[in-house]
């Protein structure tokens, strides 16, 4: 078939979406299209395939064995032209655009930013620290640092670091209880989000279950860095990941009475669209970062 005999291509996307949601009104919702269009497109697709190509249920769609054939291949089509464009954009428009959560931006990414500046002098970086779910299509942004299971549909996601966490507090806070010896001495003092699961999963392993958190005197800040923040003020015990606050256990600021640190499976990832993935300024970046977390955290074998 040449060319000039391929279906138009509204059609064809039209088709792509609505095979790969299994719903013509997700479909219709992606494309900014009503869904009668959406209907009236795959109308068009099927008369020039001369075939059906879903089946109609009642909460959906299914493919035909020809829809499914065509599905395949059509998206297949469709990924290499996005990322033939990605690669187009990225080549010519300099400047990264970085959504990253509070906590790794601080206390991380804003001490080696520098290296990557002048290791990529073309490449300008622009950062927003947010923690809400970042829709690609619409806000610009180029890639995310974001804290989870890595389970994002659509999106690539690169494992950069575990979660790790252990309470930390003021040394003057501990000494006003005359110090803490025990993990049993951390419930005479006020927790800081003592509300996050983080708490309960410490103390069960450090051997204090059913510890009655909802009972106890607690706080709210929201991300790490706030907390960590309050809890060098002496407003009480902050449950924070050690190698993010190095520099406040060194000076004295913070102290980390244990040395048990807990994990929930989670983990902080570089995420963004698939169709971005050979986008010439990630893929520098994503080798960067990389390469600056060889050895971290520290102490790492």
């Amino acid at each position: 078939m040449s060319r000039a005999d391929l279906p138009p291509l509204p059609a064809l996307r039209a088709f792509e979406a609505a095979a790969r949601h299994k719903n013509f009104t997700q479909a219709a919702s992606e494309l900014g299209l009503t869904q009668a269009a959406v209907s009236y497109q795959i109308k068009v697709l099927e008369e020039r395939v001369r075939a059906p190509l879903f089946v109609r249920q009642a909460r959906g769609v299914d493919l035909t064995e020809v829809g499914m054939r065509l599905a395949g291949q059509t998206g297949t089509a469709f990924d290499m032209i996005a990322d033939a464009y990605a690669h187009a954009i990225g080549a010519t428009q300099g400047t990264l655009s970085l959504s990253v959560i509070p906590t790794f931006a601080t206390s991380f990414l804003a001490h080696r930013l520098g290296r990557f500046q002048m290791e990529n002098p073309d490449i300008a970086v622009r950062i927003e620290m947010s923690e809400v779910t970042i829709d690609f299509q619409t806000s610009g942004f180029d890639a995310a640092i974001r804290a989870g299971y890595g389970d994002w549909p659509d999106l690539m996601a690169h494992r950069l670091l575990d979660t790790r966490f252990s309470p930390m507090l003021s040394p003057d806070l501990a000494a006003s209880i005359g110090g803490v010896k025990t993990p049993g001495d951390l419930l005479k003092l006020p927790l800081l989000a003592g509300a996050c699961p983080w708490w309960k999963a410490w103390f069960d392993a450090a051997g204090v279950p059913h510890v009655a958190l909802n009972d106890l005197p607690r706080h709210q800040f929201g991300p790490q860095v706030l907390e960590a923040t309050a809890a060098i003020a002496g407003h009480g015990v902050a449950m924070l990941t050690p190698s993010f606050f190095e520099e406040a256990l060194k000076s004295g600021q913070l102290i980390q009475p244990f040395d048990l640190t807990c994990d929930d499976g989670s983990a902080y990832w570089l995420t963004y669209p698939k169709a971005f993935r050979n986008t010439p300024k990630i893929k520098t970046f994503r080798r960067w970062l990389r390469r600056e977390l060889e050895g971290y955290p520290p102490g790492k074998a």
